[in-house]
């Protein structure tokens, strides 16, 4: 399940984890957090750069109209991302907003993680290959699986229709061409029991200790 590709740095500082949509990084990211990884997650980022009273929520709000605030002052990110899928030009207006905030919080986040001499920070996103932000890395991990399989994933995951799992897709580099980026590759056909022993064995190559109930079996 895991293929290391063109591993230039064995024992890593950083590295970048990224894969397609309902392929699992998320489930990665867990493993790795479990195995003393410090994970700085680039979705989370983005709900605090556009947190309740914030200049990014602000922006956006002022960018797709006040529909999208909730009652209870959050951005309906539902809502947001059936515009932005549906649409490149309204995407591209959100990643202008969103985009210089998320990278200046991601470079305090690992400036702080490298401060606290942590011995691995994964770097989580879905766009580093598309933005090239992976080469500045010690490594990327990409996560994928077949096509059929992420379909089938994100429709059940997001409660979407074909037609709204085509446009989310759409709006993604192929899983191919970020493969092709990889210098470590998870395919995440199997269980989740599968993905997690594979991402064990690469946490342990980069020098990490996973719990006891993560190990791969010998």
């Amino acid at each position: 399940m895991s293929l290391p590709t063109t591993q230039a740095n064995p024992t890593p500082r950083l590295i970048g984890l990224t894969g397609g949509i309902a392929c699992g990084k998320s489930a990665v990211e867990r493993v790795l957090a479990d195995c003393g990884a410090t994970v700085i997650d680039a979705d989370q980022l983005a709900r605090a750069v556009v947190a309740p009273g914030s200049e990014g929520l602000r922006q956006v709000i002022a960018a797709f109209g006040p529909d999208l605030l909730l009652p209870s002052g959050d951005l309906d990110r539902t809502a947001l991302g059936t515009i932005v899928f549906a649409d490149a030009d309204a995407r591209g207006r959100l990643n202008d907003i969103l985009h210089p905030r998320i990278a200046a919080a991601s470079q305090q986040a690992i400036a702080a993680a490298f401060a606290a001499a942590a011995p691995l920070v994964v770097y989580s996103a879905a766009l580093l290959v598309e933005g090239g932000t992976h080469r500045g890395f010690d490594g990327l991990l990409v996560v994928t699986c077949s096509p059929v399989l992420q379909r089938a994933r994100l429709a059940t995951r997001d409660g979407l229709s074909q037609d709204e799992v085509d446009q989310r897709l759409a709006a993604q580099m192929p899983l191919a061409e970020k493969a092709a980026a990889a210098t470590w590759l998870l395919h995440n056909d199997g269980s989740r029991d599968d993905l997690r022993a594979a991402t064990c064995s690469l946490a342990q190559s980069w020098g990490l200790t996973c719990p006891t109930s993560q190990r791969p079996s010998p």
